[in-house]
């Protein structure tokens, strides 16, 4: 690898593995400069406990991108948490966190159910007609949209247009414009769909907050608000379900277990989510003033990266980290949704999916097995697969 690949060495896996450079940073360098376009540097860290210093840090390191590159009057803030500090970030996230707790996720947890066996019927009739059968457009990608529409209350009636935004936002193979067209379409369709809540509040997320918070929280903030949902929550979801599920008929031993263990995908899922880490690096630190991070001088603004693939590697967490070892002590300690006020609001929802999703597939085609090549993405921010195809 030469130096000028330095600056997309975070974003590159040789299939599940982050690649060897990675490694060799995390060893030899805590804190790596790399010069970007525009001559400027961006400092990765890669050490589980430097990523996760930094992501804790809110009173050093900064998540306002619109306020850090300036935005003008004619572009748009990219809005969501993920971009938002203290007060601010702390007054909308104190909105959503009641909404995920597990007690009032349960509600969610027969609807989900129910989606997954409709999705593994309609894999069954289509693969008796023909085989193999992609799982990504069959059950990964449809599945985490679903969720998403059950979570935020999205009408029955407008879900199947829903799924194709969705699933058209994170698909670059139309070029940039499409995607970025999808994205518009969703915040169109959410801010349609706000003002609609507002008149009438169902029993969706959507409505819950409109009645108990209608006063304090704008249209165009709850349509950000839900777009940042449907972000972290569908592809995210979509590539751990395929890869999940890959790794697993990789490993028919370990599937089986699934299939016949009662609790056993508890801890399957947690350590397939520290190994897989698809979201490769988080959300882009600023430095709120000249600062010194192991040494290293960082300049008021420039951008810190985290590589949460890097830090959930580091030898330091635990023994055999490039193994998948269910049931590790360290588990908890993975940073896949992220660190500090800023990890992921949804992890729970996340979860709950996945423990439902990949027990069921596997007792209902337990002779599953991959039936042909599969494409991985190159150079993602969430790393996944194009294709998963299966047959039984």
């Amino acid at each position: 690898m030469s130096d000028t690949d330095f600056p997309l060495v975070q974003f590159m896996r040789d299939e599940f593995d982050p690649v060897a450079e990675l490694a060799r940073i995390r060893t030899e360098q805590r804190v790596f400069p790399m010069e970007i376009p525009g001559d400027q540097t961006v400092y990765l860290v890669t050490r589980w406990e430097d990523v996760r210093a930094v992501l804790g840090d809110h009173e050093r390191f900064s998540n306002d991108f619109a306020g850090v590159i300036g935005l003008g009057s004619n572009q748009e803030d990219p809005g969501g948490l993920g971009f938002r500090d203290p007060p601010e970030h702390t007054r909308l996230r104190k909105y959503l966190t009641p909404e995920f707790t597990m007690r009032r996720l349960r509600r969610l947890e027969p609807r989900i159910e129910a989606m997954v066996e409709e999705h593994l019927d309609r894999i069954e009739a289509k693969g008796a007609e023909s085989r193999p059968v992609d799982l990504m457009e069959e059950f990964a990608l449809p599945i985490p949209s679903l969720v998403v529409c059950e979570l935020l209350g999205v009408p029955h009636a407008d879900r199947a247009d829903f799924v194709k935004i969705s699933k058209d936002r994170f698909d670059l193979s139309a070029g940039p414009e499409a995607s970025l067209q999808a994205i518009n379409d969703a915040m169109t369709y959410l801010t349609d769909l706000v003002a609609r809540e507002r008149q009438d509040p169902g029993e969706g997320l959507l409505g819950q907050l409109l009645r108990e918070h209608g006063d304090e929280l704008d249209d165009r903030t709850l349509a950000s608000m839900a777009d940042g949902m449907l972000t972290g929550g569908h592809d995210t979801s979509t590539s751990m379900l395929a890869l999940g599920t890959l790794w697993l008929l990789r490993n028919p031993e370990e599937a089986a277990k699934v299939r016949e263990v009662d609790g056993y995908i508890n801890d399957v899922v947690e350590e397939l989510l520290r190994y897989m880490t698809v979201v490769q690096v988080a959300f882009p630190r600023f430095a709120r003033d000249d600062l010194e991070l192991h040494g290293v001088p960082i300049k008021k603004g420039e951008m810190v990266l985290c590589s949460l693939t890097g830090a959930n590697r580091d030898p330091a967490l635990g023994d055999d980290m490039d193994q998948v070892r269910p049931g590790r002590e360290t588990a908890g300690s993975h940073l896949a949704f992220g660190h500090g006020i800023h990890r992921c609001v949804g992890a729970p929802l996340a979860q709950m999916e996945m423990r439902i999703a990949f027990p069921a597939l596997l007792r209902r085609f337990p002779g599953l097995h991959v039936a042909g090549e599969v494409p991985f993405r190159e150079l993602a921010i969430v790393y996944g697969v194009k294709e998963l195809p299966v047959s039984w």
